[in-house]
């Protein structure tokens, strides 16, 4: 008798079970309506974080505190909400007009707002992407704040050790600290949180602001307390979801309203008729790379374009941006700032009206009702770009009732990605999409060439993109799988299949576009999560992504513009 081979679970394969319960368990929580996610109806989320260990998180699954991890993770929710019990989901349901201020997490826009001491709402306008990215998070967030009370507490009855109360003693201090008293407390609590004086020392300063200069002291001593408050005193932390967000999610109702104001500027400015070039990327490459030349002249006279777009890159140029924006709207452009709570504020560079740009060639003569109208977009979020690509390709209903088909020509993606066979600044040129835990897949024809890059001084990759559902839901063991294996990926992000569901719907099937619409793709590298110190948690791109988001552009621009 043949003996049977015990099967053995790869952490690949661990890993790809994990990311689906947590898919699974969200949606399901959603529509339950509320949880506690330290109780029972958030055992599940935990145990699959856990499982997954992702690398943004760091040592989430060890007893030390992850410092890293947690820093990304508040750069992405509101200020404050260690503090709150209560975290309430909403759609956009008014809150704008009270007397609340919209508090904007410092890597994520969305409008957030403090309710009371207790309660933090969260508005959710950009679809269920949105959703996962916040539940992660604040799971994270939960489990960080349970290794810190079991540190911390001695008994069952609630008592604590020294450190412990020397830290409270500092937070809860009124007025400033001198440096002496931030040393103590920072000496008592790398003790408990398993780290030495100078991982605590080099973390503190990356959490402060103007306003809160102990921020890394107060968020560290309230998600103590709040997990010592929910063992002691069985006070659970409680996540909830609007009646309204549960009746509008996967509605379109902010993405409809968002192309159509879009459209009815085109029809305004008499542009529907004109050839559309879409394009997703940011609010300056474009415009820089059309305008930044001839309105600073005076101030970049070299040949050399890179000084000039790092130089607008740079917080502190302000006057030079604001330049080539006047220079910009005086030549063409229209700026359409969001107001639908997608969170996407629109430019529109009508080409006809560009008097003068070293980009194009006045000598290009070309009859005005031919020459390209680019629609710039910005970034969307998840599956938010289904929504937005969706609505956008649509066919316009003006006001006496008639169809418009648009013109759409060309749809060009430009956006950040994690590489996997490279390093940050990189530039991904992908053959097709892959949906991380479906088959779903979505091959095309990219008008962007790796050959294209040959003289810009780059490392350029060709392969497959994953889409994963969060890239805060991702680990070695599983990129290294769609990396190593026949699905040869070589970069994950969040939009691309989504993008190219629509596109395609409305290409192929519901014949609102012209089936041979020109797509392009590529991405730069922010960063690589199979290295140890290039994950999202060691910071951003900085000067290094000037050079590959311009390289992409021109090429983009010399497709759409020749």
């Amino acid at each position: 008798m043949t003996k049977l081979k015990s099967h053995t679970r790869t952490r690949a394969q661990e890993s790809t079970g994990a990311i689906e319960r947590l898919y699974i368990t969200m949606r399901h929580l959603f529509n339950r309506g509320f949880y506690k996610p330290m109780g029972i109806s958030g055992e599940t989320l935990r145990e699959s974080l856990l499982i997954l260990r992702p690398e943004i998180y760091g040592s989430i699954a060890e007893d030390k505190i992850e410092l890293q991890g947690l820093l990304y993770v508040m750069e992405r929710l509101p200020n404050g909400i260690e503090e709150c019990r209560f975290i309430n989901l909403t759609s956009d349901e008014g809150y704008k007009n009270s007397h609340f201020k919209p508090i904007i997490p410092l890597k994520r826009r969305r409008n957030c707002y403090r309710i009371d001491e207790e309660q933090m709402n969260i508005e959710v306008t950009r679809g269920r992407s949105e959703i996962y990215d916040v539940l992660t998070h604040l799971t994270f967030l939960y489990l960080e704040s349970h290794k810190i009370m079991k540190q911390v507490m001695i008994n069952e009855q609630g008592d604590v050790i020294r450190d412990w109360t020397k830290l409270e003693a500092a937070v809860t201090k009124k007025g400033k600290l001198t440096k002496e008293e931030k040393e103590i407390a920072l000496t008592h609590t790398a003790n408990f949180l398993g780290r030495t004086f100078e991982e605590v020392s080099e973390i503190y300063p990356l959490f402060a602001s103007d306003k809160e200069p102990n921020k890394f002291l107060n968020i560290i001593y309230y998600l103590g307390k709040l997990a010592i408050d929910e063992v002691i005193n069985d006070n659970k932390r409680i996540i909830t979801f609007s009646p309204v967000l549960r009746e509008r999610l996967g509605h379109h109702i902010h993405g409809e309203r968002w192309a159509l104001k879009i459209k009815q500027v085109l029809e305004e400015q008499q542009l529907l008729q004109r050839p559309l070039h879409i394009l997703s990327a940011n609010m300056h490459s474009v415009m820089n790379t059309l305008f930044a030349r001839k309105a600073l002249a005076k101030e970049f006279k070299s040949d050399e374009a890179l000084p000039m777009y790092t130089a607008l890159s740079s917080p502190a140029n302000t006057k030079y941006r604001q330049k080539v924006k006047k220079t910009a709207l005086a030549n063409g452009m229209t700026f359409i700032e969001d107001s639908s709570g997608t969170n996407i504020d629109v430019q529109v560079f009508d080409t006809a009206k560009i008097k003068e740009s070293s980009f194009i060639s006045s000598e290009n003569e070309v009859e005005e009702s031919d020459k390209p109208v680019i629609i710039v977009m910005d970034y969307a979020f998840g599956e938010q770009a289904y929504e937005t690509m969706d609505e956008l390709l649509k066919p316009y209903v003006d006001g006496d009732r008639a169809t418009h088909f648009l013109n759409v020509v060309s749809i060009s993606i430009m956006g950040k990605a994690g590489i996997l066979e490279g390093g940050k600044g990189d530039v991904m040129i992908p053959s097709a999409h892959v949906f991380e835990g479906t088959a779903d897949n979505y091959p095309f024809k990219n008008k962007l060439k790796k050959s294209l890059f040959a003289d810009d001084d780059l490392n350029v990759c060709t392969g497959t993109m994953i889409t994963v559902l969060g890239t805060s839901l991702q680990n070695r063991d599983l990129l290294k799988f769609f990396h190593n294996s026949t699905w040869d990926v070589i970069g994950l992000e969040m939009e691309g299949a989504h993008y190219q569901k629509a596109i395609q719907a409305a290409a192929k099937i519901r014949g609102s576009i012209s089936s041979k619409v020109k797509v392009r793709y590529a991405y730069y590298a922010s960063d690589n999560p199979l290295e140890t110190g290039s994950t999202l948690a060691s910071g951003g791109l900085g000067a290094s992504g000037v050079k590959p988001t311009y390289a992409i552009t021109e090429k983009m621009l010399n497709q759409i513009l020749v």
